[in-house]
This record gives C-alpha cells, structure tokens and sequence, in this order.
C-alpha cells in the first residue's frame, strides 16, 4: 500500500459520489449517524450520536485519523449525485488485532434504505482497494443484521464463517475478491441458519 491517502481521489458511480469528509456535513452526518438503527449494528460499537457540536467532533476526529492512514484505507461521505445531499459513509479500514485485513462498510440513511446504494457504495470501494493492489476484502455483520447480511450476499460477498477476532464480539465475516465482482460469477454462500426456524 502506498504512504499517501485516499482523499484526493473522490470516487463517483452513476448515482454517488464518495468523498472526503468535511465539518461542514456534520447536520448530514448526523443525519445518519444519529439514527440508532444505524449505529447499533456498528463494529467496533458506536453510540448514537447524540448533537452536531458531537457529530462535528467526531468528523474532526475521522479526519485527523484518516490522514495517517494508508491508501486504500479511508472514510468517505457518500454524496448523491442528482441533489447532491450526503446519504451515508462509507469506509475501508484494516481490521484489528493485526490491521492486515481491510474491512469494507456503509452507513446510510434509513430512508435510503432498499435503493441499491449500498451496493453502489460496496462496489466503487471495492474497484478502488482492487486498483491499489488489495486482493480481498472483508465485511463484519453482527449476527441478527439480516439487512446487512443479505446486502453483503447480493454485493457478491462470500461468507467465509463467524469469528471473536475483530472488535472481541461475534461477527460474520464475509470476503470479496476482485472475480466476485463478476456478476456470472455464482451465487455466495450462505451462512447457516441458527435461529432454529
């Protein structure tokens, strides 16, 4: 991975455009990330966030951190092209203990929920890692997300089994790799079903 950062690369697909973020979109972003819907199926655990002048600490914060980090890891805000509104993030971040594993995820807006965002989102991130010499990506879903389980499953992702290894909390980990972005590629696994229906 290269010592320069994502940020001056925008990233744009037919309907979005992720870019970095700014203090300036604290009322979008908290627009999302006030929403406990979204923030409780959040790894590592995210609270609500609870006011701008918190949401705009938080950007501060996202930004500071974002500068260190090495391309092609980075936080996006996800901007729709036909208004130009910031419906969501987006991020591609390593994954602790070891930071060898690159995690892939969005947040957006509920009411933008079922609209192929996040698949949008999913893909243009996952172009940019495979373009910076990134062979697989991986994607962590709190058991009981079916929404988020099922979007990673439509985005192509493979389901590769659970873990405590991230954050110290069981997740499903789903993997992506640049041919299971080949839509004639086959279906992914499915992880099996434990709720005893």
């Amino acid at each position: 991975m290269s010592t320069s950062t994502w940020t001056t690369h925008p990233l744009t697909t037919e309907r979005l455009t992720l870019r970095p973020w700014s203090v300036d979109d604290a009322q979008a972003a908290l627009d999302v990330y006030g929403h406990a819907e979204v923030t409780r199926w959040l790894s590592p655990d995210m609270d609500r966030v609870p006011d701008l002048p918190s949401m705009r600490l938080l950007l501060q914060q996202w930004s500071a951190e974002d500068a260190r980090l090495p391309a092609p890891a980075g936080r996006w805000a996800v901007q729709r092209n036909t208004d130009d509104h910031v419906i969501g993030g987006a991020v591609l971040l390593p994954l602790p203990p070891g930071n060898d594993d690159l995690e892939i995820g969005w947040q957006l807006r509920p009411d933008t929920w079922g609209e192929g965002y996040a698949t949008e989102t999913t893909h243009a991130l996952a172009r940019w890692a495979f373009s910076q010499n990134v062979h697989e990506i991986f994607a962590v879903v709190r058991p009981g997300n079916a929404r988020a389980a099922a979007t990673v499953r439509n985005n192509g992702m493979h389901w590769v089994g659970e873990t405590t290894k991230y954050f110290g909390v069981e997740l499903q980990v789903f993997r992506l790799r640049a041919a299971d972005l080949d839509l004639a590629a086959p279906t992914a696994l499915q992880p099996p079903d434990l709720s005893g229906d």
